[in-house]
């Protein structure tokens, strides 16, 4: 079974002005590793996904989205 997707508000770009929109809703991706060094995997304004720090994010609760939402990509 698929996991839930997980989102984040960003409220902080410093020093990736160019990658990231403060107040922005960004998916998150799983990544144990980036976890352990404090930090969070994105998909950023490229539309690829990075490590940012943790601190640069607020995670929200989790939502129902629509089948028609929650299947597009």
């Amino acid at each position: 079974m698929k996991s839930a997707a997980q989102f984040a508000v960003c409220i902080s770009n410093k020093g990736y002005a160019a990658s990231l929109e403060v107040r922005k809703i960004y998916r998150l991706i799983p990544d144990k590793a980036g976890a352990k060094r404090g930090l969070v995997r994105v998909v950023d304004e490229m539309g690829e996904d990075y490590l940012f720090p943790e601190e640069y994010f607020v995670s929200l609760r989790p939502i129902e989205l629509a089948q028609a939402v929650s299947n597009w990509s």
